[in-house]
């Protein structure tokens, strides 16, 4: 499988931990790649079984997969869903947004290439979950959601970890933040038919954005199988932009002004 289906489709390990153990074809580097300090941190079985696959899906940045372990995913959840958080897939929340799959979200951050001392602006907190990641991994996260309810929810779960260098907004993302900019890192987590400048225009030079861009394609009414939405990359550089196209993807579209 490629990375383009890896990032379309969630590969479920069906089978108990002391059975993945006894495959051999995961009895490799996969395994080894795991220390002994990371299988004695992970008490759950779904946290290995979701750290493994990750790895096995190209995510190899410890620092990313340290915060990705680290980071509750169920209380990001609501409770009738708590039972799927540790699944490599995407789940519905409220104001009919998603918690993004793990994966897609451990991809975004280990292309970001996020340092400690970045200031990172995300636009679309969602339920808080990729804001979470990223909080251990740079200086500081600033924050904008355009649905109150979620941001109120999202700013609960911040003071409950104690993640206290997480700001956060409640506006069109479309703006961006300025009174903060210049910022080292920008992510997306809804998608925009095209990046708006001025989104570029709060990129340090040397900064990178991170975004799906594109449109849900449809056919007869229902989601067509080749999606039409790419995870794009964004460096600004000293005479423009540098672009990369990644890997398809599926997030919800980015609306501008407030609900």
């Amino acid at each position: 499988m490629g990375p383009q289906q890896r990032a379309i489709q969630s590969v479920r390990f069906r089978v108990s931990i002391p059975a993945l153990l006894e495959q051999r074809h995961l009895d490799g580097p996969l395994l080894r790649a795991m220390t002994m300090s990371e299988q004695e941190r992970m008490t759950d079985p779904r946290q290995i079984q979701l750290i493994m696959e990750l790895r096995g899906q190209g995510i190899t940045d410890p620092r990313v997969l340290d915060a990705i372990e680290k980071t509750p995913r169920q209380l990001f959840v609501d409770e009738p869903l708590e039972y799927a958080a540790w699944n490599n897939t995407a789940l519905p929340i409220a104001c009919g947004q998603t918690i993004s799959q793990p994966f897609v979200v451990a991809y975004m951050t280990q292309h970001l290439d996020v340092q400690p001392n970045h200031r990172v602006l995300e636009i679309g907190t969602g339920s808080g979950y990729q804001a979470a990641v990223l909080s251990p991994l740079c200086r500081r996260v600033y924050t904008i959601e355009r649905h109150r309810p979620l941001l109120k929810q999202a700013e609960e779960r911040f003071r409950t970890l104690g993640l206290h260098n997480v700001a956060t907004r409640h506006g069109d993302g479309y703006k961006g933040w300025p009174e903060q900019a210049p910022f080292d890192r920008i992510l997306l987590a809804a998608a925009p038919p095209a990046v708006p400048p001025i989104l570029i225009e709060q990129l340090k030079p040397g900064g990178a954005l991170i975004a799906p861009v594109g449109t849900i394609s449809e056919a007869n009414g229902a989601p067509a199988e080749s999606f039409s939405q790419r995870l794009t990359k964004m460096i600004r550089t000293e005479t423009g932009v540098k672009e990369e196209v990644l890997i398809p993807v599926l997030f919800v579209p980015m609306l501008s002004g407030l609900p």
